[in-house]
C-alpha cells in the first residue's frame, strides 16, 4: 500500500520531492506557504549529478528545452581578467559523467517541475499554507496552518528551505542560521542587449580578493545571469535577503576589481541583493530524520553558493528519499526515512564543507591567493573537475 505524505515547502527541493514520491505511486499533499507557486531568483548551475536525476525522473526532454548548456569553465583574476585556468564542459562533460552540465533560470526549472507535478493525480497542491503547529506520534503525523486548516498523514517531509519549521521537529535545540558577513548581488539582462565582448556562452567565474563573480547563460542562452559575492557587514535582518542593490554599492565591494569585469557589472540594467547564511555541516543522520518526520535540501542542509550545488543536493535528497521509500506503506516510514538519512547526510555534510572551504579559496588574499593562482595555472582542469560530486 501506498503511504500519505505531506511536502512542506514547493520550491525545487519539495516539488522534485512530491514527483518522485508520486512515481513511486505514494499520494502526496504539497504545502507552499506563499499565495502561489512561484520562484524567486535567477539562475542556477546544475551538475551532472543533479541532471542524471532529473533525466531519471523522465524530465530529459522538457529540462533541455528550457537550459543553456555551457562549452566551458574558465576563472580569471579579477583584477587583470587574465585566464587562471579552464575546464571544458558541453559534451566532454556529458561524455564522462553520462549527464549533461546545464545553466538553467530557476523559475523555468521550478516551472517545469511544477507542471510534471501537477500532471501527477497523486498529489495535491494547497497554497497560503503557512505551517504553525505539527503534531506527530507512533503512527500519524498531523500539520495545522495559519488560516486554520489541517492535514493529517504517514509522514512530512520538511522542504521549507533555511528557516524552516519543520527543522524544529528534527532537531528540537537548533539555534538559527549564522549570518556569514558575505553579501551578494545578482542580476540578468538579454544577451543581445550587450556588447559582444560581454556576451557569455559559458560559465565564467573572476576571482579577487575578498570577492568573486560569475556569469553564465540561461534560457537557451539567451539570458545572461551574473553574481557576485563580497565579503561585507549585513545590516538589518538577515531574512531580509531579496532587495534592491545600488550599482554604486556594488562598485564599492567590486573596487579591487579591474576594468574588465566592471564594464560586465555596469551593463547590467538592475540588481538584486540579500545576504548569505548558512548552518554548520551535518554530523548525524539524526539531522536529517526523525521518525516520520524527514527534512531535505535548505531544511536540513543549507550551504554557501561556491560549489554551486544547493539546489543539486536537494533534487539529489528527492530522488533518494523516494527510493528509500520505495512501495513502503505507512507502517514502514520510519525504517525508510532513518535509510534515507544514513544514505545522505555524509554526502551532504562533505558538499557543505567543500563549498565553505571554497569560499575561503575564491576571495584569497596575500600569499593564499597567489599560490591559489599559480595551482589553478599549473593544474586548472584537474583542479576544477569534481568527480567525486559528478559521479555521485
Amino acid at each position: 500500500m501506498a503511504a500519505n505524505i505531506i511536502v512542506a515547502g514547493g520550491g525545487i527541493g519539495g516539488l522534485a520531492t512530491a514527483l518522485a514520491l508520486a512515481l513511486q505511486g505514494h499520494r502526496i499533499e504539497l504545502l507552499e506557504q506563499a499565495p502561489a507557486f512561484t520562484e524567486i531568483g535567477a539562475g542556477v548551475q546544475l551538475g551532472p549529478n543533479a541532471t542524471r536525476r532529473l533525466l531519471a525522473l523522465g524530465l530529459g526532454k522538457p529540462l533541455a528545452a528550457i537550459a543553456a548548456k555551457p562549452d566551458a569553465l574558465t576563472v580569471r583574476s579579477a583584477a587583470s581578467n587574465a585566464v587562471l585556468g579552464r575546464m571544458p564542459l558541453g559534451s566532454a562533460v556529458e561524455h564522462r559523467y553520462r549527464a549533461p552540465y546545464y545553466c538553467v533560470h530557476r523559475a523555468d526549472l521550478h516551472a517545469l517541475l511544477l507542471k510534471a507535478v501537477r500532471a501527477r493525480k497523486q498529489v495535491t497542491l494547497s497554497t497560503g499554507a503557512r505551517i504553525v503547529d505539527v503534531r506527530r506520534d507512533d503512527n500519524f503525523v498531523c500539520v495545522a496552518s495559519a488560516d486554520a486548516r489541517a492535514w493529517e498523514g504517514d509522514a512530512l517531509v520538511g522542504a521549507d528551505g533555511l528557516w524552516s519549521l519543520v527543522r524544529h521537529q528534527v532537531i528540537e535545540a537548533d539555534a538559527p542560521p549564522r549570518a556569514t558577513g558575505h553579501m551578494a548581488w545578482r542580476a540578468t539582462v538579454a544577451q543581445q542587449a550587450l556588447p559582444v565582448a560581454l556576451r557569455c556562452h559559458g560559465v565564467e567565474v573572476w576571482l579577487g580578493p575578498r570577492l568573486h563573480a560569475v556569469a553564465y547563460p540561461v534560457r537557451g542562452g539567451r539570458l545572461l545571469n551574473v553574481v557576485v559575492i563580497a565579503e561585507s557587514i549585513p545590516t538589518g535582518d538577515v531574512r531580509d535577503w531579496d532587495q534592491a542593490g545600488s550599482l554604486a554599492a556594488l562598485q564599492q565591494a567590486t573596487g579591487r576589481s579591474g576594468a574588465g569585469l566592471q564594464a560586465l557589472l555596469e551593463a547590467m540594467p538592475a540588481w538584486r541583493t540579500w545576504t548569505l547564511s548558512d548552518r554548520p555541516p551535518l554530523k548525524s543522520a539524526d539531522q536529517m530524520a526523525s521518525g516520520r518526520i524527514a527534512l531535505l535540501g535548505d531544511a536540513a542542509h543549507p550551504m554557501l553558493p561556491y560549489l554551486a550545488q544547493g539546489a543539486g543536493m536537494a533534487i539529489e535528497d528527492a530522488v533518494a528519499l523516494a527510493q528509500a521509500l520505495g512501495s513502503t506503506d505507512a507502517a514502514g516510514v520510519p525504517q525508510a526515512f532513518a535509510r534515507y538519512a544514513a544514505e545522505r547526510w555524509q554526502r551532504n555534510a562533505r558538499v557543505q564543507s567543500r563549498a565553505q572551504r571554497n569560499g575561503t579559496i575564491f576571495h584569497a588574499t596575500g600569499p593564499v591567493r597567489v599560490g591559489r593562482d599559480v595551482a589553478m595555472r599549473m593544474l586548472g582542469k584537474v583542479l576544477l573537475d569534481q568527480p567525486w560530486l559528478y559521479k555521485g
